[in-house]
């Protein structure tokens, strides 16, 4: 594949050709996630509460997954634009060999916590018992989650968005399917509750990486994943890291979030906790497409600051701020329009559907203003400054939200906890903007031999990158 075009395109076709697949496959993805609630909600209450206390965990697993592949997107794309095939044949495989001791050491620590986490939040035996049945099957495909997102951004760095969008939308399909198969038990399958619905999930999974695998092996890409580059090299491990350990922090704050805000919530009832999951799995219909366009801009903006198109990177940027703004609109819409039919969905009980429409139209106030924050946080990774994005991703999910949810609940109840999400999203969209004008807008420069040295020069110390 001639990666060239990333550079020689019109921009918003460009954005349009990387990222619609990608939204596609998010759909998909997010409609997965509204299916598997639905069905699990199916089983009890009680399995729907134990489904959003793992939550936070299993977020943490694919916030690795994801945050860790982004270093490798990022790298790769870099040395991509700078014209070093060798250096992004390195970046492949020593990405995709850390990919897979993250996942073996997740797997375990993951399910040994389980037990003593869900007991942090809540004193229900069934709640704890389903919450640790569920985790260890799901936990179980760790692995192959890690290994699979290497994948996954393996193939965007070098602009194959058909094949992930084909393997995100097989694995989502099948887990679509297989989880009433698997949680009832229709025909030759036995009934399997809640551990049905993780067994869906996990093979769902491993379906999406055997077509990355397939595909790697029959239609090789310009990226190569070596036997002689196994052995971890210093500068390209940190390079990785430098980039991958933000991006994970910033997928990962999400869990820490949650977290905070159940045991708050706790402090009142339990059908806020449960509210809570139900919203957390309801947004991710909305900011999943978001994302998606996220991901198709990240090795565009990758590669053209690699090969010092610094204009475009520019446009691109505003262009999917747009793209961006406009999901966020229909978002808020639909959060205003029919709150209790989404909320009813889960749940048949009258009192949790009055709370959770409360809390759509309260929270779905601040999903326009975010788009500033997503979008300049993918950008800053995408151009290898992970610690700008870090700090974006810190005041979103850590510094605002949890003392103002805190505080306000002590006024408001309950009701102060879903106001501090739209609270901190204006001071973080401020933020974005602030950081945005410092470290992204820059003038364009023309690319000679010197600035492609000075260049190269600064992919191999991260510490240059991220300044």
């Amino acid at each position: 594949m001639n990666d060239t075009f990333m550079k020689e395109k019109p921009v918003l076709p460009l954005i349009l050709s990387m990222s619609l697949p990608m939204v596609l496959s998010m759909l998909v993805n997010s409609l997965y996630n509204i299916v598997d609630s639905f069905f699990v909600a199916q089983i009890s209450e009680e399995a729907m509460t134990a489904l959003s206390l793992v939550y936070p965990v299993q977020n943490f697993i694919n916030a690795a997954g994801i945050g860790f592949g982004v270093g490798i997107n990022a790298v790769i794309a870099f040395y991509l634009g700078a014209g070093d095939h060798e250096k992004t044949d390195q970046a492949a495989t020593q990405g995709l060999v850390l990919a897979v001791i993250h996942g073996v050491v997740m797997t375990v620590c993951c399910i040994a916590i389980m037990p003593v986490f869900l007991r942090m939040f809540t004193s229900s035996e069934a709640v704890i018992e389903l919450g640790v049945r569920y985790s260890i099957v799901a936990f179980a495909f760790t692995l192959i989650v890690t290994v699979s997102m290497a994948f996954e951004k393996l193939f965007q760095a070098v602009g194959n968005m058909k094949t992930t969008m084909i393997s995100l939308m097989c694995g989502c399909i099948t887990n679509i399917v297989l989880d009433p198969v698997l949680i009832f038990g229709y025909g030759p399958f036995p009934e399997m509750g809640i551990e049905g619905a993780a067994l869906a999930t996990g093979i769902g999974q491993a379906l999406t990486l055997a077509i990355y695998l397939v595909v790697y092996l029959l239609r090789p890409i310009r990226v190569h994943i070596r036997r002689q580059y196994i052995l971890p090299s210093k500068k390209m491990v940190i390079k990785l890291y430098s980039i991958g350990i933000p991006a994970t922090l910033n997928l990962a704050l999400p869990s820490l979030l949650i977290s905070a805000l159940n045991a708050i919530l706790a402090a009142y009832s339990e059908v806020y906790i449960l509210v809570l999951g139900i919203y957390y799995k309801l947004q991710t219909f909305i900011y999943l497409p978001a994302n998606g366009i996220v991901q198709g801009m990240r090795p565009l903006i990758g590669y053209n600051y690699g090969a010092g198109e610094h204009k475009r990177v520019s446009q691109i940027y505003q262009i999917v701020l747009c793209m961006s703004g406009i999901i966020m609109v229909l978002g808020t819409a639909i959060c205003l329009l029919i709150p209790g039919q989404l909320i009813g969905l889960f749940t048949h009980t009258e009192a949790t559907i009055q709370a959770g429409e409360t809390a759509l139209r309260i929270i779905g106030a601040g999903f326009i203003v975010s788009a500033v924050s997503v979008t300049s946080s993918g950008a800053l990774e995408g151009l290898g400054k992970g610690t700008p994005s870090l700090l974006i991703s810190l005041c979103r999910y850590v510094v605002v939200i949890i003392p103002a949810a805190f505080l306000l609940s002590r006024f408001l109840g309950a009701v102060g906890v879903w106001n501090a999400f739209w609270i901190t999203e204006v001071i973080t969209a401020i933020i974005s903007i602030y950081v945005h004008r410092k470290v992204i807008a820059k003038p364009a420069e023309p690319v000679n031999g010197q600035d492609e040295r000075r260049i190269r020069a600064a992919v191999d110390s991260p510490a240059r990158l991220c300044r």
